[in-house]
């Protein structure tokens, strides 16, 4: 207990947390912000199919944007290393391999897009309005997907760095003027669900042009060349190919559960998908606020790992610890005592807000249970501990499943039941790996 209040009250560590986490934490928070624009535009709109459309179409582009969330991950955990040794040639070949990835999956992902969300949308059985609305906003979203996945690198990159500016230019680029668009194309152009769609294509576009250009500078503090030698060399790439594997691996897991909650809400009424996809934009401003603390923890656990530094990684944890717990309280004390007012600001179509006005206990208790997996993705993704964070992700499916598949019957209970639940999982068998490799001093094993 003596070490541990030693170690939060070391100032130097609080300034080099917050350095890095108050620009992510200010970035993050743009990222729902776009989710609540959307949401407020499109759902002071007439009719609830044009809300229910955006909501899906953008669950069903996260779905397979967030899949590749392993080219922002993995690309961090490296970089971080490479910077905890001063190896600026290990640095630029990182760079390189995530935007190389980015540009390949892009292709991929475009090409399976279609026949995925016709799949998609024949699980959810919408009404022919809902299809429709769906359909034209998707599509128009993958025209973003390039410049979505080469901005993951990027941050990823930047993040491994410790340099925090270059990732809150990227992100509030992306978000401020989706925003900005967003409103003047829905409200101003009346171009609906579509102009809500190209809004954010050309935000992703434009943000991953600005991310380009910041490298140069950000390079100059590690000189050294590219190895373009090295990049044809299969056994250059192995490393990160087996870090991004698992991650892929845990992402596709995470995405499912999410796209899984879209359908069953989507097959329980318009009015029901539309009411959780505002109550989960409540969810991702909590989360993306609190992975700004979770992304200083992959720069200095992954830099503290790099130089070999145990009491750094040690004092890094402990007061990311003590920070995200106060910050999860405080979002849990706004949903609970102002969540009627952030679902009317989104929506004023009467049958959304009853319904989501009756499910917000259930987003008052997410920041609590959902705090300790963000903490502990950073650690392990700053130690590119991806496999650790694989099985974990697995092994909170296989448990939370069943129990949601007997709680259906409880209808939109018993799926926030499961959710809740699967977020505790996820705490709970991570915190376990972590203690494991702990005790036998792993973090520091290659």
């Amino acid at each position: 207990m003596s070490r541990l209040l030693s170690d939060w009250r070391d100032r130097p560590t609080h300034h080099r947390v917050w350095a890095l986490a108050a620009p992510m934490i200010l970035s993050n928070i743009s990222v729902p912000m776009v989710a609540l624009v959307d949401s407020a535009v499109i759902g002071h709109l007439p009719h609830a199919h044009q809300l229910g459309a955006v909501a899906v179409g953008a669950s069903l582009y996260t779905f397979l944007a967030f899949l590749m969330g392993f080219l922002r991950m993995g690309s961090t955990g490296f970089a971080a290393q490479a910077a905890g040794r001063a190896d600026g040639a290990a640095l630029r070949q990182v760079l390189v391999q995530g935007l190389l990835l980015a540009l390949l999956f892009a292709v991929l992902l475009g090409a399976l897009a279609i026949p995925f969300s016709h799949l998609a949308l024949g699980l959810m059985q919408p009404s022919a309005a809902l299809q429709e609305n769906t359909l034209a906003f998707f599509h128009t979203r993958l025209l973003g997907l390039p410049a979505a996945l080469a901005s993951f690198a990027l941050v990823g990159w930047f993040l491994g760095t410790q340099n925090a500016r270059a990732p809150l230019a990227i992100l509030l680029t992306t978000n401020l003027l989706n925003i900005v668009l967003n409103l003047w194309f829905v409200l101003g152009l009346d171009w609906g669900v579509l102009g809500s769609a190209r809004a954010s294509v050309i935000a992703e576009w434009s943000a991953a042009l600005l991310g380009l250009a910041l490298t140069r500078p950000a390079l100059r503090a590690y000189p050294g060349q590219v190895a373009w030698a090295l990049l044809r060399r299969w056994q250059s790439w192995r490393p990160l190919l087996s870090v991004n594997r698992d991650i892929f691996i845990r992402s596709l897991a995470l995405q499912g559960v999410f796209f899984l909650i879209t359908v069953q809400g989507a097959r329980l009424g318009e009015a029901t998908v539309a009411a959780n996809a505002l109550l989960l934009n409540g969810l991702l401003l909590t989360a993306y606020a609190l992975d700004g603390l979770a992304h200083a923890v992959e720069a200095l656990c992954g830099h503290a790992i790099g130089a070999g530094d145990r009491g750094a990684l040690r004092r890094s944890m402990t007061v990311a610890c003590g920070w995200s717990l106060i910050v999860s309280l405080g979002f849990a004390g706004v949903f609970l005592l102002g969540g009627h007012w952030f679902i009317q600001l989104q929506t004023d179509i009467p049958s959304v807000r009853e319904t989501a006005f009756e499910y917000l206990p259930y987003l008052a208790l997410l920041p609590l249970v959902a705090v300790w997996s963000y903490l502990l993705d950073g650690l392990f993704i700053g130690a590119t501990r991806a496999r650790e964070m694989r099985n974990g992700m697995l092994l909170s499916v296989a448990i939370a499943l069943p129990f949601a598949y007997a709680a259906s019957g409880l209808g939109n209970h018993g799926l926030w039941l499961g959710f809740l639940l699967f977020m505790g999982l996820r705490a709970v068998t991570l915190g376990v790996m972590g203690w494991r490799l702990q005790r036998r001093d792993g973090w520091f094993v290659v």
